[in-house]
C-alpha cells in the first residue's frame, strides 16, 4: 500500500471520528500515529509521538496561553468584565440597538485580556443578555450580536488563535498581535454598522435604553479604566518593546490579581474556579498542538500536501484566485469544523501556498483569524452559537443563526477590506520596535 493511498486512507478516518464527535486533539494524535506506523513502523511512529509531546510541553513561548488565560478568568470572576459593558451601556444604550452596541464595545474589551472567542461569549452574555431582554430587544439580535461579539476573542490581542498559528508557522507572537489591532478594530466598527442597519430597518428590534447623566458615564469610564490600562500596559509594552509577549502576559496577569485582591472581589471558590479553568483551557491547547505534531508529519509522509501545495500554486488564476479558492475553502470547512481544529488541519498545507505566493504572512495569519472567526458563527456547527444558547436556553437555535447572519456579512466585508489593503494589518507590527 502506497504512503497516499494511507494518507487518503488516514484523512478519511479522520473526518469520521471528528464527525462522531471525538475530540480534534486526539483524532489527529491518533490517525497521526497509526498512520506514521503504516508508512514508517513503530519505531517511527514511537519516537515522532514522544519527541513531539515533550517538544510542544517544554516550549517556552507558550506559556503565555496560561497566563493570558488566568489574566482574561480573574478579569471575568472579578467583575472587570461588566464594569466594560457598564462604560459602554451608559455611553451607547441611550442610542436605538444602543445595548446590543454596548455588547459589542464590551466584547471588544474584554478580548483584550481573554483571547478566548468563548469566554467572550459567556461572559458578556451573561451580563448583557438580561439587559436586552429587559428592555424588550429582538432576541435574534441580542443573541447574534453577543456570538459574533464574542468571536474578537481570537482576533483582538492577546488572542489563542494567533498563537497557535505562531507556533505552527514559526512566525513571531509579538508581530501577530499587533497586526491584529486594527483588523479588530475595524471589524468591532462593522458590527457596530451592522447593527445600526437592522435597527434602522426594524427600529423595534433595538429600542433605546435609559440615558445616563454625564456624573454617571465618568464614573463608569473611572471604574473601566483599570482593566484598560492593564490592556494598554500589556500590548503597548510588547509594541514598544518594553516586553516580550512572554514578559506582557506575566505583566497582565499580575496586574489583574492585584485588582482583583484590592476589589476584595476573588474569595477560594472563585480562586479555584479561576485556576481550574485556566488548567482546562491550557490543556486543551497543549493537547491540540501535540495532536497537530503528530499528524502533520504523518501527512508529510505521504507526500498529500506537498502534491496539493503544487496542484493550488500550478493553478493558472492568478495570486488572487489562488488566494479566493483557500478563503472559500476556510469558509465552506467552517460550517462543520471548530475553528482552532480547522487551523491545525490545514496550515501545513495552505501557509506553504501563501509563502509561495510571496504573500505576508503575518498578514495571511489575521485574514485566516477572521475566517475562523466566520466559521464560529456559521451553521450548522457555530460553536459561539451554541455557547450563547447555553446562556440563553429560552431563545431557539433558529433565532440565534437568523441573528447571526449581519454580523457575519460584516465579516465578509471586513475581509475584503484586508485583502485589498494588507497595510491595515500590517502597519502596526512593521512599525513597531524592532519590527
Amino acid at each position: 500500500m502506497s504512503a497516499t493511498v494511507v494518507g487518503t486512507i488516514g484523512i478519511i478516518a479522520l473526518f469520521v471520528l471528528l464527525a462522531l464527535r471525538m475530540p480534534v486533539a486526539m483524532t489527529m494524535l491518533i490517525i497521526g500515529f497509526f498512520g506514521t506506523i503504516a508508512i514508517n513502523g513503530l519505531p517511527a511512529a514511537l519516537s515522532t509521538l514522544g519527541g513531539e509531546a515533550f517538544e510542544i510541553s517544554s516550549t517556552g513561548t507558550l506559556i503565555v496561553v496560561p497566563l493570558f488565560v488566568l489574566m482574561g478568568n480573574l478579569a471575568g470572576v472579578s467583575g472587570m468584565s461588566k464594569d466594560l459593558y457598564d462604560a459602554a451601556y451608559a455611553w451607547m444604550g441611550h442610542r436605538r440597538g444602543g445595548l446590543a452596541s454596548a455588547t459589542i464595545g464590551g466584547c471588544a474589551g474584554f478580548a483584550a485580556m481573554s483571547g478566548s472567542s468563548i469566554a467572550s461569549a459567556v461572559t458578556m452574555g451573561r451580563v448583557a443578555l438580561p439587559e436586552m431582554k429587559r428592555y424588550k430587544y429582538d432576541d435574534s439580535l441580542a443573541t447574534g450580536a453577543v456570538a459574533a461579539g464574542g468571536t474578537l476573542g481570537i482576533l483582538i490581542p492577546p488572542s489563542t488563535g494567533m498563537i497557535i498559528y505562531a507556533i505552527l508557522t514559526e512566525q513571531s507572537i509579538g508581530r501577530l498581535f499587533m497586526a491584529g489591532v486594527f483588523p479588530g478594530l475595524l471589524l468591532t466598527a462593522f458590527f457596530l454598522i451592522a447593527i445600526y442597519l437592522v435597527t434602522k430597518k426594524r427600529p423595534e428590534a433595538g429600542p433605546p435604553g435609559p440615558k445616563a447623566d454625564f456624573a454617571h458615564k465618568m464614573a463608569t469610564l473611572r471604574r473601566s479604566g483599570v482593566i484598560v490600562g492593564i490592556v494598554l500596559a500589556t500590548i503597548g509594552g510588547i509594541y514598544l518593546g518594553v516586553f516580550t509577549p512572554v514578559e506582557a502576559a506575566g505583566v497582565g496577569a499580575f496586574l489583574t490579581l492585584v485588582m482583583a485582591l484590592y476589589r476584595r472581589s476573588l474569595d477560594w471558590p472563585k480562586l479555584r474556579f479561576v485556576l481550574l479553568q485556566t488548567l482546562q483551557t491550557t490543556a486543551t491547547v497543549f493537547m491540540i498542538l501535540i495532536g497537530a505534531f503528530v499528524f502533520i508529519p504523518f501527512m508529510a509522509l505521504t507526500q498529500i500536501p506537498s502534491n496539493l501545495v503544487s496542484f493550488l500554486v500550478g493553478l493558472d488564476v492568478g495570486q488572487l484566485g489562488v488566494l479566493i479558492i483557500i478563503l472559500v475553502t476556510y469558509i465552506a470547512l467552517g460550517t462543520f469544523l471548530e475553528g482552532l481544529a480547522m487551523l491545525v488541519l490545514t496550515l501545513h498545507i495552505t501557509f506553504p501556498v501563501i509563502i509561495a505566493m510571496g504573500l505576508d504572512p503575518i498578514w495571511f495569519g489575521v485574514v485566516v483569524v477572521i475566517v475562523l472567526e466566520m466559521g464560529l458563527i456559521s451553521p450548522p456547527v457555530g460553536v459561539n452559537v451554541f455557547v450563547v444558547k447555553s446562556v440563553a436556553p429560552d431563545v431557539p437555535m433558529g433565532t440565534i443563526f437568523r441573528g447571526i447572519w449581519p454580523f457575519w456579512l460584516a465579516m465578509g466585508v471586513c475581509l475584503i477590506f484586508l485583502v485589498a489593503f494588507p497595510q491595515i494589518a500590517l502597519f502596526l507590527p512593521n512599525s513597531m520596535f524592532g519590527g
